[in-house]
C-alpha cells in the first residue's frame, strides 16, 4: 500500500472517531462496527445481500466459487460470526450445496 493511501486512511479514521466519539455513539467495539455499517452500508442494500445470502445454492458454480460467495456474503450478518455461529454457518454452506455434494458430506459424517 502507498504512503499516500495509508496517510488518506490514517486521516479518514481519525476525523471518523471524532465523529463518533463527539456524538456519544460508540462504547465497544460491536457499538463502532455498528455505526459504521448504518453510515456506509445502507439498510436497503444490507437487505438485498441478505436476500442474495439466504438465496445462495451452488447451482452450476464449482465448490470453491460457491465457497467464495458464501464467504463475501457471510461477514455481513453478525448471527454467522464467531464460535457461536459456526453451527448455524456450517448448516447453512451445507444446504446450498447440491444435493449430490450434500449428501457425500453427510456420508461421510461431517458434524457441525
Amino acid at each position: 500500500m502507498s504512503r499516500g493511501k495509508t496517510i488518506l486512511k490514517e486521516y479518514w479514521w481519525e476525523n471518523t472517531r471524532q465523529c463518533i466519539e463527539a456524538e456519544g455513539q460508540v462504547e465497544t467495539w460491536e457499538d463502532f462496527k455498528r455505526v459504521i455499517l448504518d453510515k456506509y452500508f445502507p439498510e436497503d442494500v444490507r437487505n438485498k445481500k441478505e436476500m442474495e445470502f439466504l438465496e445462495l445454492k451452488q447451482g452450476n458454480m464449482i465448490v470453491a466459487k460457491y465457497a467464495t460467495k458464501f464467504e463475501e456474503l457471510v461477514r455481513y450478518f453478525p448471527h454467522y460470526q464467531g464460535r457461536d455461529g459456526e453451527s448455524s454457518k456450517c448448516v447453512k454452506f451445507l444446504n446450498g450445496l447440491r444435493p449430490e455434494l450434500k449428501q457425500v458430506v453427510n456420508y461421510q459424517g461431517v458434524h457441525y
